[in-house]
């Protein structure tokens, strides 16, 4: 297998994940927010490596608002963005 190619079917498949994802987010976001959460909780742990932490803190989603008026998607309160 030539390297053109090979690169060929990295650049497939890399547009292959990267479209799975965003549709995965669109279609399931709570899916994905609790496999962000599934991934982050060991890499945060007390006892690993600063680095390890962060990249946890990078994966993990931001925490849900929750009150009146945070518009969120149980439509408690009014929508910030209309």
């Amino acid at each position: 297998m030539s390297t053109s190619l090979a690169l060929q079917y990295l650049v497939v498949a890399l547009a292959v994940v990267v479209s799975a994802g965003v549709v995965a987010k669109k279609q399931f976001p709570g899916g994905v927010r609790r496999l962000r959460v599934a991934l982050a909780i060991p890499l945060v742990r007390e006892g690993r490596p600063a680095w390890l932490r962060a990249i946890g803190r990078s994966i993990a989603p931001t925490p849900a608002t929750s009150g009146p008026g945070c518009g969120g998607c149980d439509n408690c309160g009014p929508d910030p963005h209309a």
